[in-house]
């Protein structure tokens, strides 16, 4: 069964809503959400990314930032040096979702207890 979100603004833009999924699915992912947080304190390199995020592997890591490249959300800046250097941050685009990706970290972070005990209870009755 779909579910439909229901509103005024979706329910006019028809084709504009389905373009608007494409967007949250980029920067709602569990990857993009870590990316975007850890990028909110300033430009990262690749290695300090993968050090950062607990379970990402090095090609969800990278597929991650090239999806968020590709949708102006991080800049990727490669110095001509040996061994090449390659650093990424938020865009000016991407900084305005910051503050509410940190606000979804938070809201995780401070519910998972609750979450956890949730999680027992449903699964104690199925």
């Amino acid at each position: 069964m779909a579910v439909a979100i229901a509103g005024p603004r979706l329910a006019k833009q028809g084709d504009h809503a389905c373009r608007a999924r494409d967007v949250l699915d980029r920067v709602g992912d569990k990857w993009s959400v870590y990316v975007i947080s850890l990028l909110g304190d300033g430009k990262q390199r690749f290695t300090q990314l993968m050090r950062s995020i607990d379970g990402i592997s090095q090609r969800m890591l990278t597929v991650t930032l090239r999806g968020l490249e590709r949708d102006g959300i991080v800049t990727r800046t490669v110095h001509p040096v040996v061994p090449p250097r390659v650093e990424y941050e938020l865009t000016p685009m991407g900084e305005t979702l910051l503050a509410t990706i940190r606000e979804l970290v938070v809201w995780a972070d401070d519910h998972t207890d609750e979450i956890d005990a949730a999680r027992a209870r449903y699964d104690a009755r199925t």
